[in-house]
């Protein structure tokens, strides 16, 4: 997303990030009003209203319309539909992290280090994805292409868990280990 659309959006929530910002949307999404009625109904000084009303109307969400020495604020409900659709889309929602920028593998590397002190893990997770990750990570102390017998197996397992034997069930279910007649290989 280019830096200056960022930047609206930014703004459109910073406006609407305030609670008596969003009631008085709501008030003018039923009609317009006067600073001095809004003030009335929120129980607010006007000059607080006004301050407020400066900002909606900044952004474009809210319209004022003069009659004598009186200003009237409605809501423009037009370019709020049009805010929302330009800013909210979900394509523009992706946009804003571009994928070069994320770490695919961040929520990995957490599971990693909760569930590992040092290189021992500390608790097999309840979870069954979290339990993936881990079994993923003990495959790899596995070399591919070469066949370990089951003490072998369970001598790699236990440098980093005692249930050698739950582990290595684990990940046979898992198919990131095959199993023939005692022996053990990385798939």
């Amino acid at each position: 997303m280019p830096p200056e659309e960022f930047a609206t959006l930014l703004d459109f929530f910073k406006v609407l990030a305030d609670e008596n910002r969003l009631k008085l949307l709501g008030i003018l999404a039923g009609r317009e009003y006067s600073v001095e009625e809004l003030a009335a109904l929120l129980q607010l000084r006007a000059p607080t209203i006004s301050h407020h009303l400066t900002r909606l109307k900044a952004s474009g969400l809210v319209e004022m319309r003069s009659d004598k020495n009186t200003h009237f604020y409605r809501l423009n409900a037009e370019n709020l539909r049009q805010s929302s659709k330009g800013l909210l889309s979900s394509e523009k929602m992706v946009e804003l992290v571009p994928m070069e920028e994320m770490d695919a593998d961040a929520w990995e590397h957490k599971v990693l280090r909760d569930f590992f002190d040092g290189s021992h893990l500390k608790e097999i997770p309840a979870s069954r994805k979290k339990r993936s990750v881990i079994l993923r990570w003990l495959a790899k102390r596995f070399e591919s292409g070469t066949r370990y017998s089951e003490a072998q197996v369970n001598e790699i397992i236990q440098r980093h868990h005692p249930d050698a034997s739950t582990l290595r069930r684990e990940m046979i279910g898992e198919h990131l280990l095959e199993r023939e007649q005692g022996t053990y290989w990385r798939t």
